[in-house]
């Protein structure tokens, strides 16, 4: 179940984007909609804080706290956490994908560290090639921590979109990410199987995805063919 603040969070929004609360409008006070969502003012006050970093709201401390037009609307904005599935389809390109393999091992020390791993703990690698239009367009290395993961996940065919199958399979839902973005070299294994274009160039995507409870329960690895995903990064100060 996801905490209070994020469902009030939510509610807000709802209401900022149905037309209920326009821009340039105040909201209530954090008393007003503590008492309205039944919930306690910290809870408003972190309700409204990731409110302000989506920038929806501008707070003006002593004053009040207002919605704001919303920022065009960017599909490869990094600052959106999106499955692969979702970004093929929201490049206009038909979802494909070639298994590669999947497999209990041990962790790498680095996993472990990431992962929060205890003792002997094992993980759960998932790699495969996303195809659209016939053509290798992403490649993904996943490490999951197999005492989360549903074993059956081991037998399965084509899992789709892995947001959606630890959601309903797992229980596991997938709240945020940290990205580190690298240019991988050449030589890399994995940045060779999607180059298939003398003009092709790859980034990669290192990510460690968070649950709810900030609790970290992905770890993956995600090859971009630059020339068919662009992304970007809205910066303010």
């Amino acid at each position: 179940m996801k905490p209070l603040y994020i469902r009030v969070k939510e509610m807000i929004a709802e209401n900022i984007q149905g037309g209920k609360l326009k821009s340039g409008d105040r909201l209530p006070s954090e008393v007003v909609l503590a008492t309205e969502f039944e919930v306690s003012r910290e809870t408003v006050r972190s309700a409204i804080r990731l409110l302000e970093e989506e920038g929806k709201v501008y707070v003006r401390h002593g004053v009040g706290t207002f919605v704001v037009n919303p920022l065009p609307y960017t599909p490869s904005s990094l600052e959106k956490l999106m499955s692969v599935t979702s970004m093929i389809k929201y490049a206009g390109l038909e979802d494909g994908e070639k298994r590669e393999k999947i497999k209990i091992t041990q962790p790498l020390p680095e996993w472990s560290t990431l992962l929060q791993l205890q003792g002997d703990e094992e993980v759960i690698i998932h790699e495969r090639i996303r195809t659209a239009n016939d053509e290798p367009v992403v490649f993904s290395k996943n490490i999951l921590p197999q005492n989360l993961v549903n074993e059956s996940m081991i037998n399965k065919g084509s899992i789709g979109s892995l947001f959606n199958y630890l959601k309903e399979d797992c229980k596991i839902d997938i709240a945020k990410a940290t990205t580190e973005i690298v240019v991988p070299l050449h030589t890399d294994r994995n940045c060779q199987k999607l180059l298939i274009h003398p003009e092709t160039t790859v980034l990669l995507l290192k990510q460690l995805h968070y649950d709810y409870q900030n609790r970290p329960v992905l770890y993956s690895l995600d090859y971009f063919r630059n020339d068919i995903f662009k992304f970007t990064v809205n910066r303010t100060r």
